[in-house]
């Protein structure tokens, strides 16, 4: 593995972020080309930075390196600003449905992108067993002193999903996974190998106006995360071999005091 210069991909992060900011995209840009010379594994986002200006192709989804690096450096203090700084309350809101819809009790869950546990915590009581997953090795680790789940992994929720052999599970669950994913074939794919026949799987997503996709499946916002069109999430479930069960209408959390619109979407497999 070649070295990073540390100093010099500082150097150019910094200086790319100032031209963001400061509206000139394009030198920004050239400068987010020079971060991902130096650091091609970009554990800084450049790439998707760089969609988000609408400089250079949207990727497929976050870089693994950006999103264990992101995750990491904020675990210990995650639920703070996630929760009481940015009202986010996904998982309760996917507690409240299975109840308004009497789904439950699940014998095993399997909680994609589980952080912390918050969706854990939020399904606990109603889950014999819960597997959790994410990429981010210190998220785990706080996760894991919680005791909410019977296993954790450290991985990235595709490369689990294609690697698992154990036993297939009655729910999945992907709280705040979409935003960083484009193109959800891969995950659905993966769910569909790992779920029982009628099997449930549930996840949030960001979404824009219709006329800001301008007929893209999906995109990477303003805030540098991915946003995904209603239409191309119900096309590719049923592709996929997902039955709709609903898609609510949610915040999914607030963004410099502005509600980051969404949906929870419950599907359930055909098998």
């Amino acid at each position: 593995m070649k070295k990073i210069d540390e100093d010099a991909l500082a150097e150019a992060y910094n200086r790319a972020l100032s031209l963001e900011k400061s509206g000139d995209f394009d030198a920004a840009a050239r400068a987010y080309a020079e971060v991902l010379a130096l650091d091609p594994d970009d554990h800084g986002g450049a790439a998707v930075r760089l969609a988000s200006m609408g400089r250079g192709e949207t990727p497929e989804k976050a870089p693994d390196a950006f999103v264990a690096t992101l995750f990491d450096q904020h675990a210990e203090v995650f639920e703070n600003v996630l929760v009481d700084q940015l009202g986010y309350c996904v998982p309760l809101l996917v507690r409240q449905r299975f109840q308004a819809l009497g789904l439950g009790p699940f014998r095993r869950v399997l909680d994609l992108g589980c952080g912390t546990g918050l969706t854990g915590g939020a399904l606990r009581d109603m889950a014999d067993d819960i597997t959790g997953v994410d990429l981010s090795e210190n998220m785990v680790e706080v996760a894991h002193d919680k005791d909410l789940y019977e296993t954790l992994y450290v991985a990235e929720a595709v490369d689990f999903l294609d690697d698992n052999d154990d036993e297939p599970f009655d729910l999945i669950t992907a709280t705040d996974v979409l935003p960083y994913l484009g193109a959800l074939e891969p995950l659905l794919f993966g769910v569909a190998d790992n779920l029982v026949a009628g099997g449930h799987f549930v996840f949030s997503s960001e979404t824009l106006p219709d006329e800001t996709f301008a007929g893209r499946p999906f995109m990477v916002g303003p805030h540098q995360r991915f946003a995904h069109a209603p239409a191309y999430v119900r096309q590719r479930l049923d592709e996929t071999g997902f039955d709709v069960v609903e898609i609510t209408d949610i915040t999914v959390r607030m963004e410099e005091g502005e509600p980051i619109a969404g949906h929870l979407v419950l599907a359930k497999y055909r098998g």
